[in-house]
C-alpha cells in the first residue's frame, strides 16, 4: 500500500473506532486525528467533513443491502400474478438470507449504520426499507385483488407499523450483537410471525 492509501487507511481504522464508541453527534475529528497519526491539513485532503468520513464508511454497505432488497422486491414483481403468492416465501427468506449474508460480513460498518447514524443523512436507513416495503405491500395488494382476493382495507399507518415492526426487529440482531446462527434463526421466525400475521389480516394462506 502506497502512503496515501496508508493515511487513508488510518483515518478510516481511526473513525471507525470513534464513531463506534461515542456516535457521530458526538465524535470528534480531534480524536480521530490524533488516533491516525496525521495531521489536520492531512485529514483535509481526504475528506472535507465529519459526515463525509462516515459516509465513506457507510455508503457503500448501505447502498448494497438497499439494492439486495430492491432487487427481491423487482424479482418478485416481475413474476406472473398468478405465481407471486406461491413464491412470496421463498423469495422473502432468500432477500432476508442475502442480506444477513452481507451485514455479517461487514458488521462494524452496519453497527454504525444502525446505532451510530444519528445526525447523519443514513438515520432514516431502517425508515426507507419500511417504505420500500409499504409501496410493494400495496402492489402485492393490487395483485390480490386482481386475481379475484377479497382482501380487507390496510390502512397506510398500519401497513407503515407492521413493515417497521419487522425491520426494527431485523435489526435488533446488530443492536444487540447476536451471534450469526442465532440471528439466522430468529429472524426466520420472525418472518414467519409476520406471515402469519399478513394470513390472518388478509384472509388468505401465504406460502
Amino acid at each position: 500500500m502506497d502512503e496515501a492509501g496508508s493515511t487513508q487507511s488510518r483515518i478510516l481504522q481511526a473513525a471507525m473506532a470513534e464513531f463506534l464508541e461515542k456516535d457521530f453527534s458526538q465524535a470528534s475529528l480531534r480524536n480521530i486525528v490524533k488516533a491516525a497519526g496525521v495531521t489536520t491539513g492531512a485529514f483535509y485532503r481526504y475528506y472535507p467533513t465529519k459526515e463525509a468520513l462516515f459516509e465513506a464508511l457507510v455508503k457503500p454497505h448501505a447502498d448494497a443491502v438497499m439494492a439486495i432488497f430492491v432487487q427481491a422486491i423487482s424479482d418478485f414483481e416481475a413474476l406472473p400474478a398468478g405465481d407471486q403468492t406461491g413464491a412470496m416465501g421463498e423469495v422473502t427468506t432468500g432477500c432476508m438470507g442475502r442480506m444477513l449474508d452481507y451485514i455479517y460480513a461487514h458488521y462494524d460498518c452496519f453497527k454504525l449504520l444502525i446505532c451510530s447514524a444519528n445526525g447523519t443523512v443514513y438515520e432514516t436507513f431502517i425508515h426507507d426499507l419500511v417504505e420500500l416495503e409499504v409501496e410493494s405491500t400495496y402492489r402485492f395488494i393490487a395483485v390480490l385483488e386482481s386475481l379475484g382476493y377479497c382482501v380487507p382495507p390496510v390502512d397506510r399507518e398500519l401497513c407503515h407499523m407492521i413493515a417497521s415492526g419487522l425491520f426494527s426487529g431485523i435489526f435488533e440482531m446488530v443492536v444487540h450483537d447476536m451471534q450469526e446462527a442465532q440471528a439466522r434463526q430468529r429472524v426466520a421466525q420472525l418472518r414467519e410471525f409476520y406471515t402469519g400475521g399478513w394470513e390472518r389480516l388478509f384472509g388468505i394462506a401465504l406460502p
